[in-house]
Parts: structure tokens; sequence; C-alpha cells
């Protein structure tokens, strides 16, 4: 059985319908900059340091969300013990409303050093069950990619992410509630990093 401080985390154990106790209340929400803030102070307080921020601005000329403006921030988390590992934070500002995710983001070793693809996605949602909190949407992905389309298939580089998603019910609590449950996600983050599959697969 592995050690799990991060998914123990009170806060990580409140359900995605519930609420969060008085004590993470704070004002609200209600455009990107605080909420950069929020997951930034969460996430550095726990160790890693930001490496990078980028802000952009998009707007729907058509479709469905005709007339809308998205504003998007993404950021980028290290820390100097772990060069093939960072934490990226994608948040985005819309007509409806704030949204956002922490992932965990991974270097694994080229295709020829590791299990065939599927059984490395289906341990890697077996390894983010054991370790990231119950009650969240956790998606993991494995991405391939080759340098060039006339490469083979052995030199694709490989990650993997496992992705924590923002509630609505922590961002409506607030700046405080953002933080604590940023921080504690990233600890969640730590303790995976631990596993003894995931240090197997990992890039030297």
């Amino acid at each position: 059985m592995h050690l799990r401080a991060g998914r123990n985390d009170p806060l990580l154990r409140l359900p995605l319908a519930g609420t969060y106790p008085g004590s993470y209340m704070s004002a609200s929400l209600d455009t990107l900059e605080p909420l950069v803030e929020a997951v930034r102070t969460g996430v550095t307080r726990s160790g890693w340091t930001l490496s990078g921020l980028q802000k952009t601005t998009s707007y729907e000329f058509e479709g469905r969300w005709e007339g809308d403006t998205t504003r998007s921030a993404y950021l980028f988390f290290h820390r100097p013990d772990l060069d093939e590992v960072s934490v990226d934070v994608y948040l985005d500002e819309t007509s409806r409303g704030l949204r956002g995710n922490l992932a965990l983001v991974v270097d694994l070793r080229s295709p020829p050093d590791l299990p065939p693809v599927a059984a490395v996605l289906e341990e890697a949602g077996a390894i983010a069950g054991e370790y990231l909190p119950e009650g969240y949407r956790t998606p993991v992905t494995l991405r391939l990619r080759l340098p060039d389309r006339h490469r083979a298939a052995v030199d694709a580089s490989v990650e993997t992410r496992f992705k924590l998603d923002l509630p609505r019910t922590a961002i409506d609590a607030g700046a405080s509630a953002v933080s604590a449950l940023s921080a504690a996600a990233v600890k969640a983050f730590d303790d995976l990093l631990s596993d003894e599959r995931l240090r197997r697969w990992r890039r030297p």
C-alpha cells in the first residue's frame, strides 16, 4: 500500500458537489487575475517555482458562441530536482464563468522502453486512482509525438498528464479555497511521483 498524504488532505476529501467549510470561504473570484494568483499561491506554497506565465485573449466570430470572448492563462511550475517533470495550469475566463485545471506532466521513456501504449495508459489510470482525490474530475492523458513525419515510431517522445479539474464549488468559495485545493493537489502529485511504477517509466 502506498502512502498518500496528499489524498488524505481534508480539503481533498470534500465531495465535488459539496460546500467548503467556513474557514475556506473568502471573496468570490469573478475574473481571471485573482484566480491566477490564488492558484499560484497554492502551488508555490507546496515547493514548486513559477517558471512561466502566458495570457491570451480569443474571440468567437461564428458558431454557437459567436461574440464570446475568452481570456486564458497558462502557468508553468518546476522543481530544480525534477528536470523531466512539471506542473502546468490552464485557466479560463469566459462569459459562462471561470474554469481551469492543474496537471502533473511527466516525460516518459521512448516507446521501445515502455509497455504497449494501452497498457501504459491503463496503468497510469490505476496510479491516478490510488493517489488523486475522489470526488473530483481527474483525467489522465498519454501523448506520443514524432519530431518529424519521416521518423520512426521508436523515436517518438512520450508524456503523461495527471489532471485535476477545479470544481465550480471551489471557485465559488473564493481564493482561499482555490489556494488550499491547489496546494493539496500538488501534494498529491508529489506523492504520485514516488510510485515505483511511474519511476520506472520516467525519462532518465
